[in-house]
């Protein structure tokens, strides 16, 4: 089969039969492939593709749920802003169950604090217009695929001048946490499966040094199971020819360029900052901080303040999940204490978390 084949039938078992088969024909060499996507991790867990690799690939899943690699910190000082008089946080719903250090949205919730779920930062700040007498901060998490839209909020209230509206901004972009697994002694990572969103936005130019100076292959893929099979093979196909680039699989949504518009947004509104990411620790320069020009709308700018030191999770080892080490059901806690129904660490709360996913659609993941 040639790469240019499949033009449709995404989710065609008879087109994805006949990956399976090239993919296990093709294969020969040892390696470990990672995703970085809550999507694709959902994705193959739902589908079962794990189970159809042939013996000579592992797929692991990566830091890809922006819920997930939200540290306690984020969470702590979120916690802190819903505490203060006149103050309402508003939150994508999946955040509110995150466990904090101590404490979280939901429980803050139900001790009487205003904390509120919405479906897009426009919703907050539609929110901050019809109750000026409240003070509403956006929880803004995500990578880069949320993140303009944040960016568009956060100017159009600038510009309709709403002055009760503010965002805790813990964005994070993905280049740079991947170079951070690479370097990561106890990570072995052979091939990436790179994130369809977060590239409609930055395109494929970020990810190149994975190949120029790792020496690893990496492909941009789409989130049906023909998708992520034509992925596969394509990083295989490299892998055998003993080649490493950077590749579109997903070309009906990403282009090389990425979209200019929605970057020239970012750049307008945010700067780039360290981020704490859960499991990996702070990284240089791959959080977004709202820039000075738009410093009004930056709620830790706007309120002091302190979080509490904050601390793991005993036995959780989420952050071990996110950097691949472990696999979910080799977390003691996995389907135990700890499950969808009452989840210890963010990999179980987000439908898109890894232990989520595993507990939901796999036998535990082991099959």
């Amino acid at each position: 089969m040639s790469d240019g084949d499949l033009s449709g039938g995404f989710r065609d078992p008879e087109v994805a039969k006949h990956l399976v088969d090239a993919i296990a024909a093709l294969s020969k060499i040892p390696v470990k492939i990672m995703e970085v996507c809550g999507t694709h991790t959902v994705a193959i867990a739902k589908n079962g593709l794990r189970a159809l690799m042939p013996e000579t690939i592992t797929l692991l899943s990566g830091p890809g749920c922006p819920v997930c690699v939200t540290a306690n910190r984020d969470i702590d000082t979120a916690i802190e802003l819903a505490r203060l008089p006149g103050v309402t946080v508003t939150t994508f719903g999946d955040m509110m169950k995150v466990p904090g250090s101590y404490s979280s949205l939901a429980r803050e919730k139900g001790d009487g604090r205003d904390v509120r779920i919405v479906y897009s930062p426009l919703d907050a700040l539609a929110l901050a217009q019809t109750e000026p007498d409240r003070q509403v901060v956006f929880l803004g998490v995500g990578f880069e695929t949320t993140a303009p839209a944040i960016a568009a909020v956060i100017r159009r209230a600038a510009e309709e001048g709403v002055a009760n509206f503010s965002v805790h901004a813990v964005h994070k972009t993905v280049p740079e946490a991947l170079r951070a697994l690479v370097n990561d002694p106890d990570v072995r990572v052979g091939a990436f499966i790179l994130p369809g969103h977060v590239s409609t936005i930055i395109g494929l130019e970020p990810y190149r040094f994975l190949a120029s100076e790792y020496g690893i292959p990496s492909v941009i893929t789409g989130f049906e199971p023909v998708d992520v099979l034509q992925g596969v093979y394509m990083l295989v196909k490299q892998i055998e020819e003993g080649r490493a680039d950077a590749e579109i699989a997903y070309t009906r949504g990403v282009t090389p360029e990425g979209n200019p518009a929605a970057r020239a947004l970012l750049d307008e509104v945010f700067e780039p900052c360290d981020a704490d990411w859960r499991g990996i620790g702070v990284i240089p320069g791959t959080g977004l901080a709202i820039r000075e020009k738009y410093a009004a709308f930056d709620a830790l700018r706007r309120y002091e303040v302190t979080p509490p030191e904050p601390k793991d999770i005993p036995g959780c080892q989420c952050g071990d999940v996110l950097r691949g080490i472990v696999l979910p059901f080799d977390c003691r806690l996995f389907a135990k204490a700890c499950t969808p129904e009452h989840p210890v660490g963010p990999c179980m709360v987000s439908s898109e978390g890894s232990c989520a996913a595993y507990y939901r659609f796999t036998d535990y993941g082991r099959s």
